[in-house]
């Protein structure tokens, strides 16, 4: 991001909760790594990184912010410590990213705490293509590897000392041969006891699941058993152009279809008393489109003291903005038509608008991802658009005034940003 992000930066709305990296020794592992990737050393004292490595101080450094990321495919890493594990991901092409490294990680801790003691761990998130020309490409990725190299070879030199101490184990006379004996005590005193310590990982390969992309102005891939449904703009190189027995593709602009994909396979709860009286959802979503109409409507004006109080009063002062736009209204209905019946006849609603009253159902594995795609429709919730789709809210935030910019920190900062999990549980009902 360009210097506007700087605000973001000094409320930790960007880049938040990464690991200083200021020690000597883990410099040096870090570029050892960075010149593996044919990359040039970084001349930085300090930076930060994520759990893949990422470090914002060097993509500025080196002036990209791909480093890591090349085509946007086969993402790279870097392990110094396994408290990376614990660290979010701020820069990829592939929403599932993060999960990825989490399983390779966590599945392959004891290697990863016994490696990262003498060496920095790098390598490739491997898919089956190198680059993606068209939507058939990222089809084609199934399950990922990890390819796993360590800068001082630990990993080759474990292998090795595995196989000597096989032939130790299986050849009568292999005790004899003095020259093996003193290779071994030379790379022991490298990997140390490999009979104790589990230097090399378990387990590479991992599922790629439900994922959303970069690629293409932004592309959903959902699976279902029978189905892989692909959201996206229809201009996407390969949409709708192949396997329609196994793939369904459906236009980001159809909400209509995109909602009934999304109600068909379980993956929203559709507006019930049982969840919308208790969670303030409507009265959240009233209150974002008032605000992004006040932000249409006066681009510059200082936001900072504004109260309920104040709302109300814009509201009633430009009732005739309110009406024409028309979502305020409709969810002031929605309230007491719940209120009324339980719930809201969702048949009856615009379909635009049905994304405004539902959410993604708290126990479904895809439901950070479909709260996502929700909020690409509802682009007024810079708040949902933050907690779930920041691609898409730094995106937004770009283009906003230097006021407006002001204004939606500080109500993250006063909403989501004191209490995160309670407001992802009582608004989603997510508690992860």
């Amino acid at each position: 991001m360009a210097k506007s992000s700087d605000l973001l930066r000094e409320n930790e709305l960007i880049y938040g909760r990464l690991l200083t990296i200021d020690e000597p020794h883990l410099i040096q592992r870090y570029n050892k790594a960075l010149v593996a990737f044919g990359l040039k050393p970084t001349k930085l004292k300090s930076f930060e990184i994520d759990r893949t490595g990422f470090s914002p101080q060097v993509a500025e450094e080196c002036g990209d912010y791909s480093y890591l990321d090349p085509n946007g495919i086969n993402r790279r890493f870097i392990i110094l410590t396994p408290s990376q594990v614990d660290l979010p991901v701020v820069h990829t092409a592939f929403s599932n990213t993060s999960q990825l490294m989490f399983e390779f990680m966590s599945t392959n801790q004891r290697a990863i705490d016994a490696l990262t003691i003498k060496d920095v761990i790098y390598g490739e998130i491997e898919d089956s293509v190198p680059k993606v020309d068209d939507i058939e490409d990222l089809l084609s990725i199934n399950q990922v590897e990890f390819k796993v190299l360590s800068a001082e070879d630990v990993l080759g030199k474990a292998a090795e000392l595995g196989k000597l101490v096989d032939r130790l184990k299986q050849e009568p006379d292999a005790w004899r041969d003095s020259a093996m004996l003193t290779r071994m005590v030379e790379l022991a005193k490298i990997c140390g006891d490999i009979r104790e310590n589990a230097l090399v990982p378990d387990q590479v390969i991992f599922r790629h699941s439900a994922y959303w992309t970069s690629h293409f102005g932004g592309l959903y891939v959902f699976i279902d058993p029978d189905m892989t449904t692909v959201i996206s703009d229809p201009a996407a190189p390969g949409f709708r152009r192949s396997r329609p027995w196994q793939v369904s593709y459906l236009s980001i602009k159809d909400a209509d279809r995109v909602f009934k994909f999304l109600a068909a396979t379980g993956r929203i709860e559709l507006p019930r008393a049982s969840w919308i009286e208790t969670s303030g959802y409507l009265e959240h979503r009233a209150e974002m489109v008032v605000r992004a109409l006040i932000r249409d409507a006066e681009p510059d004006r200082n936001l900072t003291d504004v109260d309920k109080v104040w709302l109300q009063t814009w509201i009633h002062s430009h009732a005739d903005l309110i009406t024409r736009d028309g979502n305020f209204p409709f969810l002031n209905a929605a309230k007491r038509e719940i209120a009324h019946l339980g719930y809201l006849k969702i048949e009856d609603v615009f379909p635009q608008q049905r994304f405004l009253v539902i959410r993604a159902k708290p126990g479904h594995p895809d439901a950070w991802l479909t709260n996502q795609l929700i909020s690409d429709f509802v682009p007024q919730d810079f708040v949902s658009r933050y907690v779930f789709n920041k691609p898409g809210f730094y995106r937004d935030y770009d283009g906003f005034s230097d006021a407006w910019r002001s204004h939606v920190v500080d109500v993250l900062k006063t909403t989501y940003l004191k209490g995160k999990v309670a407001f992802r549980t009582r608004l989603y009902g997510l508690t992860d």
